[in-house]
């Protein structure tokens, strides 16, 4: 079970997310509050696993009261005002919430939290792992490693290609998500490009071929990628 807590300035809204997580077998929503300094105080003796937080609350917003917990909390924000999104994402927010939202909408937001909770907490290794978490377009997206061609970096920010999907571009390094990847299943081939060893098709000369995609071997990243190819 999720231990959550919400906190609004408006008692309809928390009624609302009462309501809601009700209807959810996964989060237990121990307390709401109407005043951000009076959870701040309960969360310092007694931490949750995920918030559900107004952004726009006097006294206290609920971006600046997230900065003052412990950054491992998962938060979805609650607003009614959309120009606090980009804010959120900074934050690392699983999602965000337009008010009013629809119950649908409420179950896509806690159920993304539901598995990034038994991502984060998974004692599997990571090799084992079957997809991961990336942060782009403004939310947390799921990506299944079976979907993953390639992965192109582009300065700070990298594309991942993925089979019959519009690619995820996310600011990211590539040496960022390569730490996230199976290490047996994905290697780097080239300063701008990562490759599964599954969606080869060949390899001529010096470079591999993916869903007819060209992608180079780099001198520096070819006696690596050869002797490992090879067995």
């Amino acid at each position: 079970m999720i231990r959550a807590i919400a906190i609004d300035d408006e008692p309809p809204a928390l009624k609302v997310i009462e309501s809601f997580c009700s209807d959810v077998d996964f989060i237990t929503l121990e307390k709401t509050f109407t005043k951000p300094n009076e959870a701040l105080k309960y969360l310092r003796k007694f931490p949750v696993d995920l918030l559900f937080l107004d952004v726009n609350m006097p006294a206290l917003s609920g971006l600046e009261l997230y900065k003052k917990i412990d950054q491992e909390t998962l938060v979805i924000f609650t607003t009614a005002y959309p120009e606090f999104a980009v804010e959120g994402f900074n934050l690392n927010a699983l999602d965000y919430l337009l008010k009013p939202f629809t119950f649908e909408r409420f179950l896509q937001a806690v159920t993304k939290a539901k598995e990034f909770y038994r991502y984060s907490n998974s004692t599997t290794e990571p090799a084992q792992e079957q997809f991961l978490f990336i942060r782009a377009d403004y939310s947390l997206i799921k990506i299944t490693l079976s979907d993953i061609l390639y992965i192109e970096g582009l300065d700070d920010y990298m594309k991942i290609h993925l089979h019959n999907q519009k690619p995820i571009v996310a600011r990211m390094t590539m040496k960022g998500i390569l730490e996230k990847l199976p290490s047996k299943e994905f290697i780097r081939v080239h300063r701008s490009f990562i490759v599964p060893f599954s969606k080869i098709e060949n390899v001529r000369k010096k470079n591999i071929t993916i869903e007819g995609k060209e992608i180079p071997i780099g001198t520096s990243y070819e006696t690596d990628f050869f002797s490992i190819f090879k067995e």
